[in-house]
């Protein structure tokens, strides 16, 4: 006996004949009948069927408690043999389908693929249930549910139904704000007139929004859907579908051809446009490439998309047919002020989604360390993922069966300035006094800190001590290094001491420093050693010693000691680092220096240095 493929069922769906495997054994059924998927339907809020038969309560007046309980009754007199298919319930139960269940799945399959759906929905099931053929049909047709009925629901299609009969393939945003099903999104005023402008023009007005991921440009589409809802959109512009992932990775053509369909005289979603370009081997959904361009060629319905500014070169801007007929807007980073209104407007959101109250001087702190320490990714981002690490762990506080540390942040379930802090230190490893003291203070004694620790380098201290300080006021270019230093002088006299203290004193630890000695970096082969092989070659799949590294512990001081006996290819990365703050390794993957310190140390003249008699002279000969 088989079973059935799971993805073709929607997920609403998939609910609901695990409903009706439920009740199979409470009504001592062999196999699921028709009339138990019926009645799993009438159960089930917030499907796609339970809002049809909303509607034709309003419009006919069922009784839909009276109509439950004739299904019921039929429900407990039905018998119907078993087909020679399973479906497979929670728990890994396989549950037989009846010869009627199995032919109510393939016609809702069907009837799923002629609207362009990839999956089956709880309305193409009610559909098929009020067929002639169907045991359920006699129920549903005194009620005046019909086939024709239903379809005449889809063909009026007023406003307000726009949403009733979403499918497991798309998304309405504008139905589900409506309904109350999508939380609120903070408003980039500037940004949404300028998208509301283009979409108001008469001609070319899809829009591609082009900006690193984790901007929100995402948001910004979501945001726009509010405005619809709310009445304040675009003249004539009722929708914004979005098309589930999950559907474009079963059948991408019919997934872009159901969100055309769903979008009709209102607004295609498309994030990461670029998916659908570049060729058989760049594009992860090419089959599709032709529908989405021909797409672009027509204003009905308008597409709104997104991609990042790499993506959009490569792949995009060379594509006619999109160039010409859509319009570029660039989404930039907001700032740490805006990012604090960002997360004022989801802290509700986030504090009913978590069981726990936020402080509002918490929202400021999120946004700085964000912005501070996790500069990998961009803001609102890296506040966001904090937000919901910090919430997370106040909420795992309260458990009592979890270690004392994560109770002590949870106790009064309230996220705290200090549990921000924790949260920050754990994800990037920087301790949480530094993170709590306050940077502006700290550094002020920096010299201070230094000479106390290493004797005898005053002015090495205070060289590095004005550079960093200058990184840290923000003069620094933000795609360098905090800094890059030449330590020139003889075996032992406390250039690595200089280093560990540095880490120590910017970091918390002594630990955070990589030490790489270049006396083994002579040859040119060693390159690959510091930024992996190439793909194909042996250790390929390990990365380098210093891209790893650095990519894991982003907070670090990386020291080349000795660095005069490394190949003059090393020399050449190094300059790379100093100048572009970045390195793509073996692999292609680009680890950042943004926030590293780079020190090298070298003997080379050390002899000169000793034999000199005062400082003009050290100077001199260096």
């Amino acid at each position: 006996m088989g079973t059935l493929n799971p993805d073709l069922l929607s997920k609403d769906m998939d609910a609901v004949l695990n409903d009706a495997a439920a009740l199979r054994a409470e009504f001592r059924h062999q196999s699921i009948q028709p009339e138990l998927i019926l009645l799993a339907l009438l159960q089930r809020p917030n499907t796609a069927a339970a809002r049809l038969m909303k509607v034709f309560k309003e419009r006919r007046g069922i009784d839909l408690e009276a109509f439950e309980r004739q299904v019921k009754l039929a429900a407990q007199s039905r018998r119907d043999q078993n087909g020679n298919l399973d479906f497979i319930a929670r728990g890994n139960k396989p549950t037989p389908l009846s010869r009627q269940s199995i032919i109510l799945l393939d016609e809702a399959l069907s009837v799923a693929n002629a609207r362009h759906e990839v999956r089956i929905d709880t309305d193409h099931a009610l559909k098929v249930l009020a067929e002639s053929s169907m045991s359920t049909s006699g129920l549903l047709r005194q009620e005046g549910i019909t086939p024709k009925a239903i379809e005449d629901i889809y063909s009026d299609n007023p406003t307000e139904l726009r949403s009733v009969v979403s499918g497991g393939t798309t998304h309405d945003h504008v139905g589900a704000i409506t309904r109350g099903d999508l939380h609120a999104v903070y408003h980039r005023e500037e940004l949404l007139q300028e998208i509301i402008s283009v979409l108001s023009q008469r001609r070319n007005r899809h829009v591609i929004l082009v900006g690193q991921d984790g901007v929100g440009k995402r948001s910004l589409a979501y945001a726009l859907a509010q405005l619809i809802a709310q009445g304040k959109g675009p003249s004539g512009l009722s929708n914004l579908v979005q098309i589930d992932e999950r559907a474009l990775l079963d059948n991408e053509q019919q997934a872009i051809r159901a969100g055309l369909s769903r979008a009709h005289s209102g607004i295609l979603f498309i994030p990461h446009i670029h998916r659908f370009f570049g060729g058989p081997i760049k594009a992860e959904f090419s089959k599709a490439t032709p529908i989405v361009q021909k797409a672009f060629l027509d204003d009905d319905p308008i597409i709104i998309c997104t991609t990042n500014e790499l993506e959009y070169t490569q792949r995009i801007a060379q594509v006619s047919s999109i160039s010409e007929h859509s319009q570029v807007i660039r989404v930039e980073e907001p700032s740490p002020e805006e990012t604090i209104e960002i997360l004022k407007v989801i802290k509700p959101h986030v504090e009913r989604e978590y069981d726990i109250e936020i402080a509002d001087e918490a929202l400021k702190i999120t946004a700085n360390l964000a912005r501070r320490y996790l500069s990998s990714t961009p803001l609102p981002r890296s506040a966001e993922y904090l937000l919901h690490r910090t919430a997370a762990m106040v909420s795992m506080g309260r458990q009592e069966n979890l270690a004392e540390s994560y109770r002590a942040m949870g106790d009064d379930g309230i996220l705290h300035v200090e549990d921000v802090t924790i949260a920050a230190s754990q994800m990037t490893g920087v301790p949480v006094s530094k993170l709590g003291q306050d940077e502006r203070e700290r550094y002020a004694h920096m010299e201070e800190h230094l000479k106390a620790r290493v004797i005898g380098q005053d002015e090495a201290v205070e060289v590095v001590s004005r550079a960093i300080k200058t990184a840290r006021v923000g003069l620094k270019d933000p795609k360098r290094p905090i800094g890059a230093f030449l330590f020139l002088g003889p075996t032992g006299v406390g250039k690595t001491e200089l280093a560990r203290v540095l880490a120590d004193f910017m970091f918390g630890s002594e630990d955070a420093m990589l030490a790489l000695d270049m006396s083994e970096f002579k040859d040119e082969s060693s390159v690959n050693r510091l930024i992996g092989s190439p793909t194909g070659y042996v250790g390929s799949e390990e990365g380098g010693q210093l891209t790893e590294k650095v990519r894991q512990q982003p907070y670090i001081i990386v020291l080349f000691d000795e660095v005069e006996k490394a190949h003059p290819r090393i020399l050449d990365i190094l300059l790379q680092v100093f100048e572009e703050g970045r390195l793509t390794d073996g692999r292609g993957v680009t680890t950042r220096f943004t926030e590293a310190v780079v020190i090298m140390t070298s003997n080379i003249g050390s002899e000169y240095i000793q034999s000199a008699t005062d400082q003009a002279q050290v100077e001199a000969r260096v």
